[in-house]
């Protein structure tokens, strides 16, 4: 199947899930890998598509994308598209984050979306989520991660970013106390 071709028209909700059928199981690994390279294409178009449909997978094929952890990251913290940089913050959220494999860099890119008011709502309760799986290992982490959300909670946050922000500072309290 030529995925880039289908990946640069508008994809429908029978596409998607046509394609994670395609890309299914073990045996289709290869596939996936097809349409994992395509995430950088040049073409936004084709490489939002891409990230969109790897959204879609179940538990199972999601699996798949463990391995792909750092590339993901590196990939989160130097996109530009809004779009992009959500689906694949997305991602990064359906996968586990470690003790010992946590990178700072990308704490505090989480801690500076968080911060910054010319981010998007979506990226920034994302990065709120993102950052509790990160920082809860750490009491220090937590702390520190309390007070960034202290500080935007006078600004004027959308619903969901209240919603989110909410819900983290919950599990915040549920760790230290």
């Amino acid at each position: 199947m030529d995925f880039r071709k289908r990946l640069l028209q508008r994809l429908s909700q029978d596409d998607i899930h046509e394609i994670c059928f395609l890309t299914q199981g073990t045996d289709n690994d290869s596939l996936k890998e097809e349409l994992y390279a395509l995430i950088s294409d040049e073409d936004v178009r084709v490489s939002y598509n891409a990230l969109w449909v790897f959204v879609h997978f179940d538990l199972s094929n999601n699996r798949w994308l463990y391995a792909k952890h750092d590339e993901l990251i590196d990939k989160a913290i130097t996109e530009k598209h809004e779009g992009k940089k959500r689906l694949l913050l997305t991602l990064l959220l359906r996968q586990p984050f470690e003790c010992d494999t946590l990178r700072a860099d990308f704490i505090d890119f989480c801690f500076e979306t968080i911060q910054s008011s010319h981010e998007s709502h979506a990226n920034r309760a994302l990065c709120m989520k993102l950052a509790y799986e990160q920082c809860r290992f750490f009491p220090e982490l937590l702390s520190e991660l309390s007070n960034c959300l202290e500080i935007i909670y006078t600004e004027p946050l959308s619903s969901g970013v209240k919603t989110a922000r909410r819900n983290v500072m919950k599990k915040i309290q549920g760790k230290i106390h």
